[in-house]
């Protein structure tokens, strides 16, 4: 039913590891270890910030987290990203979860799309789940799928929500 613990077990001898050994002792060099262990547990990285003074022009590509205080001109593919209140990104945002409290102007796909009161968005929007704060502000299309990261750059067809006015017979386009 019980089973006995390690605590009453003998360990190393007090003087044995508190004294280090050094050649004049007749002791062994060696380098010194590097024994850090870190307060994080393994696998869980700190988010990246861009800070509301920075201007990034590129895209930018992380399997980690991303907050974004400043602007980017250019896609951004995560596993969690939070638009800053300051941020405005133009290009298309794809991340397992998204919170947008600034500006986008492009396509945003994800799982979970949270979009706050403070909110603008201009641009087509693929979820699995989404939420809209009162307030927020929203111009395009929204569309549900199962799987929204899977998708590519493809174009969103008419029955998503866009209207498209018919043709009529001898017209233009």
């Amino acid at each position: 039913m019980f089973s006995k613990s390690r605590i009453n077990e003998p360990g190393p001898k007090q003087g044995e590891t508190d004294k280090p050994k050094t050649p004049e002792a007749g002791g062994v060099t060696s380098k010194p270890t590097m024994d850090f262990t870190s307060a994080a547990p393994k696998g869980k990285v700190a988010a990246s910030v861009l800070s509301a003074d920075l201007t990034v022009v590129g895209n930018l590509r992380t399997t980690g987290d991303i907050q974004v205080e400043g602007t980017v001109e250019g896609d951004i593919r995560a596993h969690l990203l939070t638009v800053g209140e300051t941020a405005t990104i133009r290009g298309e945002i794809v991340a397992d979860d998204i919170v947008v409290n600034g500006r986008v102007i492009g396509r945003v796909r994800g799982l979970k799309v949270r979009l706050t009161s403070t909110a603008k968005v201009e641009g087509d929007i693929i979820h699995k789940t989404i939420a809209i704060e009162s307030g927020a502000h929203f111009e395009g299309s929204v569309q549900r799928q199962d799987d929204p990261l899977a998708t590519g750059r493809t174009a969103v067809p008419p029955a998503a929500g866009r209207v498209v006015a018919p043709a009529v017979a001898g017209e233009e386009p």
